[in-house]
Parts: C-alpha cells; sequence; structure tokens
C-alpha cells in the first residue's frame, strides 16, 4: 500500500477510524455472542446485565491512567499496546456462560485495554489534527464506532448462526491483530515543532512526551483546574449521558429484538445494521456542520457546541421515551436510528470540546470524561438488567411494553438535564495552558 502521497494526518485519521470500528465491533459483538450463549444456558437477565457490565468496571479504572499514559509515553505506543492486549484475551479466553469466574476475568481486561484507547486517540489527534479541521477529522474518527458496531449487527448474527458464539472471539482477534501490523507500520509521531505557533495552536510536535535526552521539560498536568473546571463537567455530564443511552441500546436492544418482539435476530435482514449506520453518517455530517459553522464565522465555537449539542440531545430524548411504544421490528429501527443518529450529531458539540478548552492536555480530559462515560455502562447495562428482572415479576414476560419503558425513558430524561448543563457551562475557546 502506498500512502507517500496523502498527507500523514489524514493516515493517522484513517487508521484511528479504522481502530474505533474494530473496538466497536468487538463490544457489539460480545453482546450478541454471549446473549446467544446465555439464553441457550438459562441465564437470568440480572446476571447477564452483570457481565455485560463487567467490561465497563475494567474500562472505567483505565481511562484516566490511559490519559496520563499517553501524555507521558505517547499516544501512539499506548494505543498499540492496547490493541495487542485485548485481542490476544479475546483469542485466550473461551466464551462459556457457566464459567463466570474466568468469563467476568476475561471481561475486566478486555475493559481495561481498551479503556486506553480513547485518550490515546485524542492525544494523537492533538499533536496532528490543526484547530480548522479539528471538528470534521475528530468526527471522523469517532464515526468508526458507529461503523463498526452496524457491520457488528449486520455480521455477527450470521457467525455465530454458522459458526457457534466461539466464533465471534476469533473474528475480533483477527480484526485485532491485523489493525495493529497496519498501526505499526504506518503510525508515526509528528515532528518536533520548534515553532511557537505551532504550540500556541495548542497542536503538533511540541505536544510530543519528552525524555531526559530533550531539553523540553515534562508537561505539568494541572489536575486541581481541570477537576474544578465547569466547562470539563459539562462535557463530563454529557459524555455520562451520552455513553448511558448508547450502551443500553447496544447491549439491550437484542434481548429487546428476542424478548420483547419475539424476533430473532438471526431471522431479521441487514436493517438490524440501520441504527448504526445512521450514528455512522450523523456524526460525519456533524462534524463539517461544525467546521463549516466556525470557519464562516457564523456562530462561535462556544454557540456551535451547544447548538449541535442541543439539537442531538432533545431530538435524541424524545426518540428513546417514544421507542417503548413501538411493537414491531421495522418500528423499533426507526426509533432507534433517530435517537442514536441525533445523539452522534450531539457528540460533535460535546465531544470535540476537549481540544477547544485543552488542546494540551486532551487525553487527560478525554480520560476524566471517558471515565464518567464508562461509570454509565456500568450502571446502565446492569440496572437495566435490574430493571427487566422486576419487570418480569410484574408482567410475567418481558414482551408486554411497560416492561420497557423505565429502560428507555432514564437515557431519555438524562438526556434533557445534559442539554441544560452544557447550555448554562460550555466554553469553546481555550482555558488550560
Amino acid at each position: 500500500m502506498k500512502l507517500s502521497n496523502i498527507p500523514q494526518r489524514y493516515v493517522i485519521v484513517f487508521l484511528t477510524f479504522l481502530s474505533t470500528s474494530v473496538c466497536y465491533i468487538e463490544r457489539v459483538g460480545f453482546s450478541i455472542a454471549y446473549t446467544v450463549a446465555a439464553d441457550a444456558a438459562g441465564i437470568n437477565q440480572s446476571s447477564k446485565g452483570t457481565i455485560l457490565s463487567t467490561f465497563f468496571v475494567g474500562y472505567a479504572c483505565s481511562q484516566v491512567p490511559g490519559g496520563w499514559a499517553a501524555q507521558k509515553i505517547g499516544g501512539r505506543k499506548v494505543l498499540l499496546l492496547s490493541f495487542v492486549l485485548w485481542s490476544s484475551t479475546c483469542f485466550l479466553v473461551p466464551l462459556d456462560p457457566n464459567r463466570v469466574g474466568l468469563l467476568v476475568f476475561a471481561r475486566l481486561l478486555v475493559g481495561v485495554a481498551q479503556g486506553f484507547i480513547f485518550p490515546s486517540i485524542h492525544t494523537v489527534l492533538a499533536q496532528w489534527v490543526p484547530p480548522h479541521e479539528r471538528s470534521r477529522l475528530v468526527s471522523i474518527t469517532t464515526s468508526g464506532m458507529y461503523l463498526g458496531a452496524a457491520l457488528g449487527m449486520w455480521l455477527l448474527p450470521a457467525l455465530v448462526e454458522l459458526r457457534g458464539p466461539e466464533s465471534v472471539f476469533l473474528a475480533e482477534a483477527l480484526a485485532g491483530v491485523v489493525w495493529s501490523l497496519l498501526w505499526i507500520r504506518y503510525a508515526t509521531d509528528p515532528p518536533r515543532s520548534e515553532h511557537p505557533k505551532a504550540a500556541a495552536a495548542g497542536f503538533g510536535g511540541a505536544l510530543l512526551p519528552t525524555n531526559v535526552n530533550h531539553h523540553h521539560k515534562v508537561t505539568h498536568i494541572p489536575w486541581k483546574k481541570i477537576m474544578l473546571s465547569l466547562p470539563v463537567w459539562a462535557i463530563v455530564v454529557n459524555n455520562f449521558t451520552f455513553h448511558y443511552a448508547l450502551y443500553v441500546l447496544m447491549n439491550w436492544l437484542p434481548t429487546y429484538f428476542e424478548l420483547g418482539l419475539q424476533v430473532s435476530l438471526q431471522g431479521m435482514d441487514s436493517s438490524k445494521m440501520v441504527p448504526y449506520l445512521n450514528m455512522f453518517v450523523f456524526s460525519i455530517v456533524g462534524g463539517f456542520i461544525a467546521d463549516y459553522l466556525i470557519t464562516k464565522r457564523i456562530l462561535s465555537v462556544t454557540r456551535t457546541r451547544k447548538f449541535l449539542n442541543t439539537v442531538g440531545f432533545l431530538v435524541a430524548s424524545a426518540a428513546l421515551m417514544a421507542l417503548p411504544q413501538f411493537r414491531t421490528a421495522n418500528g423499533v429501527i426507526l426509533c432507534s436510528s433517530v435517537a442514536l443518529g441525533f445523539l452522534a450529531l450531539g457528540r460533535a458539540g460535546f465531544a470535540v470540546n476537549h481540544m477547544d478548552i485543552a488542546p494540551r492536555y486532551a487525553g487527560i480530559v478525554m480520560g476524566v470524561s471517558n471515565t464518567a462515560g464508562t461509570l454509565a455502562g456500568i450502571i446502565g447495562v446492569d440496572l437495566t438488567g435490574k430493571l427487566l428482572e422486576a419487570s418480569k415479576l410484574i408482567y410475567s414476560d418481558l414482551s408486554h411494553p411497560e416492561s420497557w419503558r423505565v429502560v428507555f425513558f432514564i437515557p431519555g430524561l438524562l438526556c434533557i438535564f445534559s442539554t441544560v448543563v452544557f447550555l448554562l457551562f460550555a466554553k469553546g475557546e481555550r482555558i488550560f495552558d
């Protein structure tokens, strides 16, 4: 493959896009494969929720350490280490829902490894991506999550049917190995720049980790200022809400189809991937809209972020709260597509904001923010399992629409709350030097 004629920052963005795609294929793949294996073994919904949420416990533990490691060692190296660790775990650990201890350990390890990914990516992109391209290139990178989820929903149920749940783990491990080889071959650090404008803009070689052989001092991380910053907390709250809604849908939509609607995923056509394809499209569109509004000076950076965040989250809220009213597969696909698509549009508001307010510490702030997003996964996925078990006692099974109402109302209400927080406290200008 000859990439010498392509600007290196675009190569980096493409590779990070692939990395997020592969990670979300793994996450969707586990929920699909485990759901099939657990249902066959007679595992109850509460226990399923506990196993599905175990990943997020490990993921939460490594977010801030991942940001610190990327800042000190370099995002390029930490990202590679993460892929090697989680893909090796997928390859070595069998999928057996009756071996709970081994499965919990494996999911914790995969969660810890993947927790380093997004802080590392933000550190890498802060080095490579200039401010005027920030929204669209970061959105392209993060859109890989949704393409990966769409591909997982499309391809992996058929793989489970043909080769069994265990085959999903092997396919994911192979994808991780292939990406690692591409990263080793084509990823580089940017040349270390001494140009004052590069440092002032908050990107480029000046952000690379330093070592004892170089005259630069290691950057001091202003932990107290970060943790007490209201604009940072505005991002944190919205990250929590985004991931609460995303992870509940990602982990429990297969169960909603199977038990709520009595529809088999294996029997559905490619329409089951539409919600995630919608996220993919809306994420990229949101990035281009943001850069257009900012570069054409139609709106300030602050107003652009607030506008996209508000529109995205309010429409997603309405769709989430309407979802349990839909009693056909096509209706649920339509409603979840609207919800996930507009959540992705909202991400062009809050997610890129890390680099607006703290380009030099983008990995650190992303680690803090993503810790909240991961806690949302732990709380939301596990709580959903418990809510469904309680609903079974009331409605006898999960085919009754009332069994699912609270499940989708919670993220809907969180979207409204988060919108208010972001409107009040978010900023678009750099506040950390």
